[in-house]
């Protein structure tokens, strides 16, 4: 996947110790703003692509922990003179991803048609919360919009309380960036039989529909009753959290027999009961619920340690880096420097550092503007932060 960008001459110090990722020589020219679109280009960074990020304007100030192994540049797209660097840009590019709304990429000039109409190969992904049409097209929204809309939200939480979303999570990230990320290697992938790139149209909604594949058949049947109600939605006992003495919680997950047997028996709590009967669930979660109260969440951890009980403490985000397993698979992260994922054998992703120098004067040099082009080019933009950065600051 590395023919097809002419003049591919704007590598810069620090890439040669990236070159084993498997989208090594893919080059991404990264539009987009926020968290969506920013973690599916980190996603590709990790893998080994060359992500440059295109700032100014309202684009905001990037997400740090987005940004890693990541160029930056600014440009001034209200300005002839930079549309034309970002098209020189695109021309030596294999992917362009942007987050606008439909339409506005367009009126840019840096649309499907005219990019895929002067550069073929171009891989284009649009990553939008509702798509490029429809009669939501256009309207603004966040995870928990688009978690609404698709049944997810009205699945989540106790059914005696709102809905509650987890974190932006599921929309964003799950159903938006890891979908447009798999969007764009599926085509880059096909573009290496066909020799054309294509449109991919990632939305929020559809990964979100796609996601509930399994849970949308069992809605209102005995699995799954209702919001809060059913084997995995909140208040069966086999698959649920207990307090502990210690004002910690553990995880329970003990869905088939014979795990549900291992939990039973390692608590010491006499014969099995059937625990796919629901009318002993008011029975075994009395059971449960007073044998975790009675010792420290770290106590259970030790003594489910190696069993086959699904049971695992709930750790907090801060806790998550001495966790062992964590720690076995991941010595070098933290909160900061997730892992790299997934992991490849032979040729491996990697957590590239976080720069967020301006390298526009660099990179536009390698393309080939002149010194008076490049000042055009960037013009006075400069990213502001006016209702675009994270986290949004708040007040007392």
């Amino acid at each position: 996947m590395t023919e097809c960008s002419p003049e591919r001459n704007f590598t810069t110090e620090g890439s040669a110790a990236r070159q084993a990722g498997p989208l090594a020589g893919i080059r991404v020219v990264d539009m987009t703003r926020l968290a969506p679109g920013p973690y599916a280009t980190m996603l590709l960074a990790d893998l080994g692509a060359e992500v440059i990020v295109v700032g100014g304007g309202r684009a905001g100030q990037p997400i740090p922990e987005f940004s890693r192994g990541k160029k930056h540049i600014t440009l001034d797209l209200k300005n002839p003179a930079g549309i034309s660097a970002l098209l020189s840009l695109v021309e030596r590019a294999d992917v362009f991803i942007e987050g606008f709304r439909p339409g506005v990429a367009d009126r840019l000039g840096v649309g499907f048609a005219e990019l895929s109409g002067r550069f073929p190969k171009i891989v284009y992904c649009s990553l939008t919360g509702y798509g490029q049409d429809g009669p939501r097209a256009q309207d603004a929204g966040h995870d928990i919009n688009y978690l609404a809309a698709t049944g997810v939200l009205g699945a989540l939480g106790p059914g005696d309380r709102p809905p509650q979303p987890p974190l932006n999570i599921v929309a964003d990230f799950a159903g938006g960036s890891m979908i447009a990320a798999l969007g764009i290697m599926a085509a880059l992938f096909e573009r290496q039989r066909s020799g054309v790139g294509q449109f991919v149209d990632a939305a929020m909604i559809d990964g979100c529909l796609s996601l509930m594949a399994m849970h949308f058949p069992l809605w209102r049947t005995r699995h799954f009753p209702d919001r809060g109600d059913g084997l995995i939605a909140g208040n069966s006992p086999v698959y649920s959290c207990y307090a502990c003495a210690d004002g910690g919680y553990v995880s329970v997950g003990a869905l088939e027999r014979p795990f549900f047997a291992s939990l039973w028996t390692k608590l010491e709590l006499g014969d099995v009961p059937d625990h796919m009967d629901t009318s002993q669930w008011p029975r075994i979660q009395a059971a449960l619920a007073q044998k975790f109260a009675s010792r420290s969440r770290a106590d259970w951890g030790n003594l489910f340690v190696g069993s086959d009980a699904c049971v695992v403490p709930v750790l907090a985000p801060d806790e998550v880096w001495r966790e062992p397993q964590i720690v076995h698979r991941h010595p070098s992260a933290g909160p900061t420097n997730v892992p790299a994922v997934p992991r490849l054998g032979r040729s491996p992703s990697t957590a590239g550092t976080v720069d967020m120098t301006d390298r526009s004067t660099e990179i536009l040099t390698q393309l080939g503007l002149t010194a008076s082009q490049i000042a055009d080019a960037v013009g006075t933009s400069t990213a502001t932060t006016t209702g675009l950065s994270w986290p949004p600051e708040l007040k007392p």
